[in-house]
């Protein structure tokens, strides 16, 4: 076990695994008790044209998916309430992988580098790459902090907070923006096809685990941290994608986590 931490690559892919753990856990949990989720998904998709619009005009995909997904948070945070409907999103994930494949079709120089973007690739992580993820994750953390109580308010009593002179869309915008630079770093872990796995199912595991809304942002932190370390050894061990254990634990942590409250409750 400890051969694998000898490896700087492996040391990096820990590192990066545990920061957008955190970001995830915290920022997904918030997602999911708004029923955002969907919307989080749809900009995990906007950012592929993004990374390869960026690849083909030479800058980093990084950089572009990371543009384009914020662009998209605020575009979402400003529609509010009709940024909710399926035909709306639904429209959004069709366009935004229309332009991706657009983009990639000019650009095939690196299609190991679109695969990366796609299902993601934690393994090729370099230091640099993680102490930018700490970055942003300190970033993200402080500002979902700042909004913490109003967003848990408006999530849970919309109208009760309007009157009480919340401002709704602001509220919902800044949380997309955080939603956009959170799913900009999972997208490192397991591409955008897959960042639904890494933002969603811990915090839905959580939601069933826990009451109170603290213990359940710290439980889906746990879990989401859990869920990459475990997966990066088992893919260590068994050369099979790192991403493909980040999903298959995700599912298994949310369907026991179901059965354990449908036990309770009967």
């Amino acid at each position: 076990m400890l051969t694998m931490l000898e490896y700087e690559f492996m040391r990096n892919a820990f590192a990066a695994s545990a920061i957008v753990g955190i970001v995830a856990g915290a920022v997904g949990y918030f997602l999911v008790l708004r029923g955002q989720t969907f919307a989080g998904h749809a900009l995990a998709h906007v950012g592929f044209p993004g990374a390869t619009g960026a690849a083909l005009v030479g800058l980093s995909p990084f950089f572009g998916l990371t543009a384009f997904t914020l662009a998209a948070g605020i575009g979402i945070g400003l529609l509010g309430e009709r940024a909710h409907r399926d035909v709306a999103i639904g429209i959004v994930l069709t366009l935004s992988l229309g332009l991706g494949l657009l983009f990639l079709h000019f650009y095939t120089t690196n299609a190991a580098q679109a695969t990366s973007v796609l299902f993601g690739n934690v393994l090729g992580i370099g230091f640099r790459t993680v102490l930018v993820l700490a970055a942003m994750a300190i970033v993200t953390l402080a500002a979902l902090t700042l909004i913490a109580r109003p967003l848990l308010f408006a999530s849970l009593q919309p109208e009760l907070a309007e009157a009480k002179g919340v401002n709704l869309e602001l509220v919902s915008t800044l949380f997309m923006v955080i939603v956009a630079v959170a799913t900009a770093e999972a997208t490192q872990i397991v591409g955008v096809l897959l960042v639904f796995a890494l933002m969603v199912a811990p915090a839905a595991t959580a939601l069933h685990l826990t009451r109170g809304v603290l213990a359940g942002v710290v439980v889906s932190i746990l879990i989401a941290v859990a869920i990459a370390w475990a997966s990066l050894v088992l893919a260590y061990f068994t050369d099979w994608p790192t991403s493909f254990f980040i999903t298959a634990l995700g599912a298994l942590g949310y369907l026991s986590a179901g059965a354990a409250s449908r036990l309770r409750a009967a």
